[in-house]
Formats: structure tokens, sequence, C-alpha cells
């Protein structure tokens, strides 16, 4: 029996970035005790609610720069294309369009950056700081130019659909936000973990000559994770759209940050090949649970950021770590 679970053990941790889940896990059970017992009211039904709100459209983003990471790249684009999609599809709403035709128009606007990105990183051979820079300038350009420099007025009582189903529906109690990040992480989490093009994610992260010479398509594996990203910061302009029910040009400020912190807080390696979308969800949920906690406590805006930079900071130096000391023992030379 002992060692039936033993065995259970080893499989379990044998999944890459599965030791850093359990590890944050125990971490964020960890906190909310801590802030349930500095104000009892974090546990309320109401708080809970709002805060599965706040973690379903960093848990998407975090999905996306997931995928980009484990290739061993970096989309520093996100926070500008979730900008872009709120101020396109407001715009188009506010011009009298089908709200659901502006969010078929947005959608490919949007993963026509994540064509892009890929392209540039693949096959332009560009680095994807340098890349995704230039694309995260061009994107945040779109958003300030689309409606002449303002942010647009109300989408309107015609858009009241979309406001629904975006942000304000709910279904058996759970508001649509979070069915939505649930539905697209299964979705997601299924290509990664189940698929071939999951595999080939992981194969270029981990080794990519040795993947080139597997017959991987490195050109379009990367793109499709870029658009995976791409795809990921739409909808959460579109909710960010539904939301405040208007277009605005700083939306997804800074998104490219809480999309890395999501990501690498639960296991995704910085330097490819390694994390499971599980750890995303747990990430998500320790900055959601940091963020709703902090306030609570009464800490103010910068002290929540320093906490938040310092717990990111940490995990990759962590990571880097780990995967150093785990490469010196693979290429040390027994005498």
């Amino acid at each position: 029996m002992n060692s039936k679970r033993q065995s259970w053990y080893k499989r379990l941790f044998a999944v890459r970035g599965m030791g850093q889940v359990v590890t944050v896990s125990l971490g964020l059970i960890v906190m909310c005790v801590v802030f349930g017992i500095i104000n009892p009211t974090f546990f309320s039904g109401k708080n809970i609610a709002n805060l599965l709100r706040q973690i379903a459209p960093i848990l998407l983003i975090g999905i996306g720069q997931s995928y980009v990471l484990i290739t061993g790249n970096i989309d520093l684009s996100i926070g500008s294309v979730v900008g872009m999609s709120c101020m396109i599809s407001a715009t188009m709403m506010t011009k009298g369009m089908n709200p659901w035709v502006a969010v078929i128009l947005t959608l490919i606007c949007c993963l026509i950056v994540g064509v892009v990105n890929g392209l540039l990183v693949a096959k332009c051979k560009l680095p994807p700081f340098i890349a995704t820079l230039g694309t995260m300038t061009i994107a945040r350009g779109v958003a300030q130019i689309v409606n002449n420099n303002y942010n647009t007025d109300a989408i309107g009582d015609g858009a009241r659909g979309f406001r629904d189903f975006f942000y304000y529906g709910k279904v058996a109690g759970v508001y649509n936000t979070v069915i939505i990040s649930i539905v697209l992480w299964l979705i997601f989490n299924f290509l990664l973990s189940k698929t071939r093009t999951g595999r080939h994610i992981y194969a270029i992260g981990s080794n990519i000559e040795a993947s080139k010479l597997s017959g991987v398509n490195i050109v379009a594996t990367t793109t499709k994770a870029y658009l995976v990203s791409s795809f990921c910061s739409c909808v959460v302009g579109l909710v960010i759209c539904a939301t405040s029910g208007m277009g605005t040009m700083d939306a997804g400020n800074a998104y490219e940050m809480y999309a890395v912190a999501a990501s690498v807080i639960g296991g995704v390696s910085t330097l490819g090949g390694q994390g499971i979308l599980i750890g995303t969800v747990i990430g998500a949920s320790i900055w959601g649970v940091l963020q709703n906690g902090l306030q609570f406590a009464g800490a103010p805006v910068a002290i929540r950021n320093i906490v938040i930079g310092a717990i990111v900071v940490i995990s990759v130096l962590i990571d880097v770590i780990v995967r150093s000391g785990k490469l010196g023992k693979k290429n040390k030379i027994e005498p």
C-alpha cells in the first residue's frame, strides 16, 4: 500500500512545475486564513464573488503568457492588446455597429498582433523582448488613435446583451466573467496537456534545436502560442469594455506584469519548457487574494504593488536557481 502511495506521489511531482504548484497552493491557503483573521468580511459571500471576478481576467492573460513563456519567449504586448480590444470594440459599438459583429472584428485585429509577434520571434529571429515591446507600443497607439485620442462615449443600451454576456450576467449564481475564464482554462489546458501542439510547445521551450531535428515546426508552434496570448488579451479587453460600458485608452496598463505574475508564481518557468496551467490558476488567485486582502487590511496601492513585484522577482529567482542546479547536475561529467 505504501509503495503504491509513493509511486503516486512520484508521478504527481514528475509533472512539470507541480512541486511549485503544491508549494504556492499552501501559501494561498495561509494567506486566505490570515486575511480572514484580520478581517472576517474577507470570507463574506459578496467579497468572494467580487474576488472571483477580479481573478478571472488575470487568469485569462496568465493563460496566454504561460503559453508563451513555456516556449521560452515572453509577450510584453498583452496589456496593450487588452487596451486595443477595449477601444476598438467600444468605438465600433458607439458608431452603431452590432455588438457581436464588433466583437468578431475586434478579435481579428487582436489575432493579427499574435501572428505578427509569432513571425517576428520565430521567423525573423528577433528577441521576443524587442519584438513584443514594438508591438506593445503599436497596439497602444492603435488604442489611442482609433477614437481620435479620446475615450469613447457610453456604448449604450443596444449593447446590453454584450455587457451581460461578458460581465453582469449570471448562471446558477456565478458571474459570466468567471464562467468564461473557467471554460477557456479547460479548453487551453486540454490543448496544452493532451495534444501534439502542446507537446511541441513544451519541446521548443526545453530545447529548440532538438525540436527542429525532431521535425517540430518552430514558426507555426510559436505563432500558435502568441495567438493564444492575443486571444486571451482580446477577451479581457471585451470584459473591461463590458464592465465600464465604454472604451478607455489606458485599459490594460501594467497587465503584462500581472500576466507574468500569474504565470511565474504558479510555477511556469521563464526559461521555458516547464509549467502547468493549474499553476496559473493558483498564481492568479494569489495575485487576487493579495490585492483584495491588503485592501481589506488598509494597505495603500503602493504597498500592494511592492508586495506583488517582490513575489514575482523571488519566484523567478527561485526558478533560475533550481533550473540552473538541475542543468548543472545533468551536464556534470563523472571521473
